[in-house]
């Protein structure tokens, strides 16, 4: 079955130029570094490598106390860190600059995979979520490279989409040294796609794992004042196509009892963020995008398109009640949990599968609601706008929330290191690791 994949997969080379084609229409970056996702780049490693893939923004954010825990214990190995969208190479580089080295992981060609492989000489891979790719851990297997595969999640439809070609699936998981599930949930569906039980630990989420700067609440405060002391701000972040006209659809019925009402939206990806900009002038609201700001906002304007990278939490913590996107469309939902770890009510729509559990979750503990419609989505953010009292109470619920379910990353960094003491700093390549 390998070999048949490894066959047809060239086949799909044309899709592919023609996906950065388009995608670079709306993101130059994507025009860009092409090398890297074919195994060429010019990493010259002078020390044992331990490789951390993190497919996008959200992976990446979610590997960092983890890279930070790998760079602490083990100073003298490097760390690479891989990435496949513009967006997450640009977080990597924000949080973590050059204390690790950093490309775009290659497409799972067998000869790209062997031409990465073979010049960086990981000594283990971990992989972040669950990115399961037969070319590259069949290379890692050869080369005697341990796979890890941590906070791993299985939503149902993802299982579902992975036993369509069961056979391979099976023969993918077979080479994994380590999976460190979210949930009991996805380590039930891992082992019904054919991953062994021995090999799969019970973690929790190392998204739960939230460092909130000591400057946090200073900024905050000071941007709060930009906005408005008195303005009631809604945040709606990480919002996909389709989603902003909706949100937008139900702030024209919020301003009709708070007139004053300020709305910041957060596209999920920067190449929306003028043509976000763009809807919202078109449906008649004074917008501005946030790199235009200089100082505080006038009270005529009405929308803010959040065109800066890094700051999500310090605009999540300056806001009232905030809407997490992905959700409203069936892209599966995004993380709610940096909002829960400001104290901010949290609202998001049907489409959460990919966070059932921290969703489940955030409903049981009463820090924020599921909404299915315009309307519903209406009358949560004025609910919580019309009580501070409420809204205070469900903020503190959802700090609560992430703060008793921190552990993940201890647990998970353990499980690692353990491999990496047996493989890394136990190779001859190593051994300065031990000094």
């Amino acid at each position: 079955m390998l070999k048949l994949y490894s066959l047809l997969l060239p086949l799909l080379i044309p899709v592919v130029i023609l996906h950065l084609l388009l995608r670079g229409l709306k993101n130059p970056d994507y025009f860009k570094r092409w090398g890297e996702r074919f195994g060429f780049n010019d990493l010259t490693p002078d020390s044992p490598v331990i490789w951390v893939h993190a497919v996008s923004v959200g992976e990446a954010r979610a590997a960092v106390p983890l890279i930070n825990e790998l760079l602490s214990r083990y100073p003298d190995i490097s760390v690479l860190v891989t990435t496949m969208t513009p967006t997450g190479s640009a977080e990597v580089l924000r949080q973590l600059g050059g204390r690790v080295l950093h490309c775009y992981v290659p497409y799972d060609l067998s000869w790209s995979v062997k031409r990465f492989l073979d010049k960086l000489k990981p000594c283990l891979a971990v992989t972040l979520e669950t990115e399961l790719w037969p070319n590259i851990f069949n290379g890692c297997e050869q080369r005697g490279i341990p796979i890890v595969v941590a906070n791993a999640r299985m939503s149902e439809s993802s299982m579902r989409g992975y036993l369509r070609f069961e056979k391979l699936t099976r023969v993918t998981l077979s080479k994994v040294s380590l999976i460190a599930a979210q949930s009991r949930a996805d380590a039930r569906r891992l082992r019904r796609m054919g991953a062994p039980k021995e090999i799969i630990a019970i973690t929790g989420s190392i998204k739960f794992e939230i460092k909130l700067p000591a400057s946090l609440r200073e900024a905050a405060e000071s941007l709060r004042r930009d906005f408005g002391s008195m303005r009631p701000v809604w945040i709606a972040a990480s919002t996909h196509d389709d989603e902003e006209k909706q949100i937008l659809v139900a702030f024209r019925e919020l301003r009709r009892t708070y007139p004053d009402l300020l709305l910041l939206i957060v596209p999920r990806h920067p190449e929306r963020f003028v043509p976000v900009a763009k809807i919202s002038r078109r449906d008649g609201y004074k917008t501005v995008l946030r790199s235009e700001l200089r100082g505080p906002v006038d009270d005529d304007i009405e929308v803010i398109i959040a065109d800066s990278m890094g700051e999500l939490l310090k605009l999540y913590a300056a806001s009232d009640v905030a809407f997490v996107g992905g959700s409203l469309v069936p892209v599966g939902g995004h993380n709610v949990l940096e909002a829960c770890a400001v104290g901010l009510p949290v609202i998001f729509g049907p489409h959460m599968h990919n966070f059932d559990e921290i969703s489940q979750l955030t409903l049981d503990r009463h820090a924020g609601k599921q909404v299915e419609t315009i309307p519903e989505l209406v009358a949560a953010v004025a609910t919580y706008l019309g009580d501070a009292n409420l809204r205070f109470e469900t903020g503190e619920k959802g700090k609560k929330l992430v703060l008793q379910n921190r552990g993940a990353l201890e647990r998970t960094s353990e499980l690692i290191l353990t491999l990496a003491e047996n493989t890394c700093a136990g190779s001859e390549q190593a051994a300065a690791v031990k000094n």
